[in-house]
C-alpha cells in the first residue's frame, strides 16, 4: 500500500523537484547542444542490451587485452549473440550526484577538490553532468564535454537542508539514463553518488529506484561517508560492524548495476575513492547483444557473462534487465519555479 501511495506522486515529483533548479541562465537563454567531439562514434540498435563489464584477476587487478571471442553471454541460461564489442574507446557519460544537505557543510571544500579531480580523468569524448541534492534536486550542469562548465558546476554546490537521496537517483536515471536509451550513439553511463547519511526527505522509495536502475543499464557507484560514531565503533570493535538499512540498499544498487559501493570513514579518503572509480571505468569492456527472447513481457531477465578460457577471472556487470517496451523519447518536463 505504501508503494501505491508513492507512485501517483512521481510525475509531480519529476516536474517540481527537477524543475527550474537548473542554471539560472537557462531560463532566458536556450542551452545549445554540446558539439559531439571528433573521433569514433558507435551506433546501436534500440533492441540491443548494453553491458559494461569489469574484469579482475585474483589480486583484484583490472584485466585488459581480452577480445570479443573471450566472452560468452547468457540470458536466463540461453547463450546470446554479441553484436557490439569495444575494449577501451566507448565514450562515457559520468553523472556526479553530490549530497548538499546541511550535514555536509564542513566537508564541501574537500568534496569540490575531489570531484574536480575526478572529472579531470575524463577523456575528450566523454561527457559529465553535475547534480546536487538536499531538500530538492538541482541539475546544476546538464551533460556536457565542457570541462570548465563542469568545474564551475561543482564549485556552485552549497550545503543546506535535508537529504533526498532516492529522489536524486530517480530523477538522474530518468533524465540521463532515459535519454541514452533513445540515442543511436553507444555510450557507457555511470552515476557516482556521494552522501553522508540516511535519506530523510524523499518521496520515492528505494524499490522504485532499483526498478528503474534495472531498466536503465546505468552503473551506480554509491559513496557513503561514515559518521564519526561508526568510525568510533570500528576503532574499538575492529572491522566487525553493523550495516544500516541504507547501506544495505546502496550495496544492492551497486551490485545490481555492476558497480561498487564505497564506505569511507574520513572525507579525506574521497579523492582515493574517486580515483578507484575512474580507474575501473577506464578499464571496462563495452558489450551489447540482441536478446534471442524478443518478448517485452515485463519480466526480469538474468544475465551471466563468462570468460571460459580463464575461469579464475572475476567478472562484474549488471545482473539483468526488465524486458519492457521503450517509452517515448520525450525528455522529462521542466516547470518554471514560482
Amino acid at each position: 500500500m505504501k508503494r501505491l501511495a508513492i507512485l501517483p506522486a512521481l510525475p509531480l515529483l519529476l516536474a517540481s523537484l527537477a524543475s527550474a533548479q537548473q542554471p539560472a541562465s537557462s531560463a532566458s537563454t536556450p542551452q545549445q547542444p554540446t558539439p559531439a567531439p571528433e573521433g569514433t562514434v558507435f551506433r546501436s540498435s534500440a533492441n540491443l542490451v548494453p553491458l559494461n563489464i569489469t574484469v579482475t584477476d585474483g589480486s583484484r587487478q583490472f584485466v585488459k587485452g581480452l577480445t570479443k571471442a573471450d566472452f560468452s553471454v547468457f540470458e536466463d541460461g540461453v547463450e546470446q549473440s554479441v553484436q557490439f564489442f569495444e575494449a577501451t574507446e566507448t565514450p562515457l557519460d559520468l553523472i556526479l550526484l553530490i549530497d548538499t544537505s546541511s550535514s555536509m557543510s564542513d566537508k564541501m571544500d574537500v568534496v569540490h577538490e575531489a570531484a574536480i579531480g575526478f572529472l579531470k580523468t575524463m577523456k575528450s569524448s566523454d561527457r559529465g553532468a553535475i547534480v546536487a541534492f538536499a531538500d530538492g534536486v538541482d541539475i546544476i550542469q546538464p551533460l556536457t564535454s565542457d570541462r570548465t562548465a563542469l568545474e564551475e558546476g561543482v564549485r556552485k554546490t552549497r550545503a543546506r537542508g535535508a537529504t533526498s537521496l532516492n529522489n536524486a537517483l530517480y530523477i538522474s536515471l530518468k533524465q540521463f539514463g532515459r535519454g541514452a536509451q533513445h540515442q543511436s550513439d553507444v555510450r557507457r553511463q555511470a552515476i557516482a553518488v556521494l552522501s553522508d547519511g540516511e535519506d530523510t526527505s524523499s518521496l520515492v522509495s528505494f524499490e522504485d529506484v532499483l526498478e528503474l536502475a534495472r531498466k536503465s543499464g546505468v552503473g551506480i557507484y554509491p559513496i557513503v561517508l561514515q559518521s564519526k560514531y561508526a568510525a568510533g565503533r570500528i576503532a574499538t570493535q575492529g572491522q566487525r560492524r553493523y550495516f544500516s538499512e541504507s547501506e544495505y540498499s546502496m550495496r544492492t544498487l551497486a551490485q545490481e548495476t555492476g558497480a561498487q559501493a564505497f564506505f569511507p570513514m574520513q572525507i579525506f579518503e574521497l579523492k582515493g575513492v574517486y580515483g578507484s572509480i575512474a580507474e575501473e571505468l577506464s578499464s571496462q569492456y563495452s558489450l551489447a547483444y540482441a536478446p534471442a527472447n524478443t518478448r517485452t513481457d515485463g519480466r526480469f531477465r538474468r544475465i551471466t557473462v563468462r570468460v571460459d578460457k580463464h575461469p579464475e577471472l572475476k567478472l562484474r556487470t549488471r545482473t539483468g534487465y526488465t524486458a519492457t517496451l521503450p517509452r517515448s523519447a520525450a525528455p522529462v518536463a521542466y516547470v518554471p519555479e514560482r
